[in-house]
């Protein structure tokens, strides 16, 4: 059996990943709307931003400036927050 990552080692994971995309663009609204937003966030959250971090930058940034339909499964109020592009330091 193998043991399972904690919480916090996923939230560290995902901090890492959502920072290290590949494009500073990406990194900018990935890395940004997670450090703006997961603190507050508990497992529910972090699944669903873990599933975020599975698709393609384009994409992503596609969804949240809005020149793409979400996919039913990342609708809801995480995309919206994200949307929103309040955590993009100008």
């Amino acid at each position: 059996m193998t043991d399972q990552p904690t919480l916090a080692t996923r939230f560290a994971r995902a901090k890492f990943r959502s920072w290290h995309r590949g494009t500073r663009e990406a990194d900018f609204m990935i890395g940004g709307f997670f450090s703006r937003y997961a603190e507050g966030w508990g497992e529910p959250e972090l699944i669903w931003f873990e599933a975020l971090l599975d698709e393609d930058d384009v994409d992503i940034m596609a969804w949240a400036l809005k020149t793409q339909s979400v996919p039913p499964e990342l609708e809801g109020a995480l995309m919206e927050a994200m949307q929103r592009l309040d955590y993009v330091e100008m």
